[in-house]
């Protein structure tokens, strides 16, 4: 049975007395429902945001119609969850908390603060593309498709910058503590982690290579470690002893904008610790920052140590077999001055 449909919506009046009242008027007359209507101040003007629940069968188009019979012109419209209706300045507040209690969860307040698809420290391309600088120096990129950002927007997400100054909270290498009380650190790869990452699989047996590989690896080519520490389309996460790199995981894009595949390898000294679920927890915020809502790996049917890391990690879970290999999908739960280029 069909549901009723939220959306949200932007809009340009006419600048007429009224003009608000009769679009909404006329959704009224489809027996659509306005949850909320705020007003946000641009360049010239003023653009409406309306969030309206539609009846079973009603297109987006005819929204968009209703709209310019009164003169009006929709600048955006995506699709909207109820659940995340929530007051602008609550979720901003609780944005920014997330933020300050686990830097790592930056991007992801930042996407919350915009309303952005995706978020992340690379490009996301120049067109519609809002930059966050960091109290670090890092610049966060965000990019939303449905609709420009605003200045309104776009100065909610500089103060939020300011807070994170002001409380010296910023992004970086976070802390583990193992289950045997020894104290790893999480950071993203660099180039100049080559070396340490050859160290880590030479000392790898041939049985934890070949759960993440899927060959006979022992040593890998110099151009493979490249692509391993700065995957082009993704993301590489070291777990660090000391100057020692005790495991590495990955979370790539796919063709697919919802899902991103997942990676992990830990060295077998450091194996059944909390270092493996720790990673996934922190690939599982990298995740939802970028847009995702799902990560898949693909394990061996007789390697249980990714599925056993990603039950310690909390995140929903369903395995099936395809291929000849365990498809594991982690279900990653989205959490509800900067500059545009």
């Amino acid at each position: 049975m069909d549901t009723p449909t939220t959306w949200r919506l932007r809009v340009s009046l006419d600048d007429r007395p009224g003009a608000l009242a009769r679009v909404t008027t006329r959704l009224a007359a489809r027996d659509c429902n306005v949850l909320s209507l705020s007003v946000l101040p641009v360049p010239g003007g003023v653009v409406d945001e309306i969030v309206v629940s539609t009846p079973p069968g009603l297109a987006p188009a005819t929204l968009i119609g209703d709209i310019r019979a009164e003169g009006g012109r929709c600048v955006g419209i995506t699709r909207a969850d109820v659940r995340h209706l929530v007051d602008r300045t609550t979720a901003a507040l609780r944005a920014t908390a997330s933020a300050l209690r686990d830097p790592q969860t930056t991007a992801e307040a930042v996407r919350v603060l915009l309303g952005a698809d995706a978020v992340g420290t690379g490009s996301l391309g120049d067109h519609g593309c809002a930059v966050v600088r960091l109290p670090d120096g890092t610049e966060l990129a965000a990019r939303r498709g449905w609709a420009p950002f605003t200045e309104v927007e776009l100065a909610r997400a500089g103060a939020f910058a300011e807070v994170l100054a002001a409380a010296g909270a910023v992004p970086g290498p976070s802390a583990v503590i193992t289950r045997t009380g020894a104290g790893v650190v999480l950071r993203e790869g660099r180039a100049d982690d080559a070396d340490a990452v050859t160290e880590l699989h030479a000392r790898c047996s041939t049985q934890t290579l070949f759960a993440r590989y899927h060959a006979g690896v022992r040593t890998l080519p110099r151009r493979w470690l490249h692509r391993l520490l700065q995957p082009p389309r993704g993301r590489t996460l070291l777990a660090m002893a000391g100057t020692s790199v005790i495991g590495m995981a990955q979370v790539i894009r796919t063709t697919d904008p919802a899902e991103a595949e997942v990676s992990v390898l830990v060295e077998d000294a450091w194996q059944r610790q909390g270092v493996g679920s720790a990673m996934i927890t922190r690939l599982g915020a990298i995740a939802r920052a970028a847009g995702h809502t799902r990560l898949v790996a693909w394990c061996l049917p007789s390697e249980s140590g990714f599925e056993r890391a990603a039950a310690a990690a909390g995140l929903p879970m369903s395995v099936r077999t395809e291929d000849g290999l365990a498809r594991i999908e982690l279900t990653v739960a989205r959490v509800t001055r900067a500059t545009t280029r």
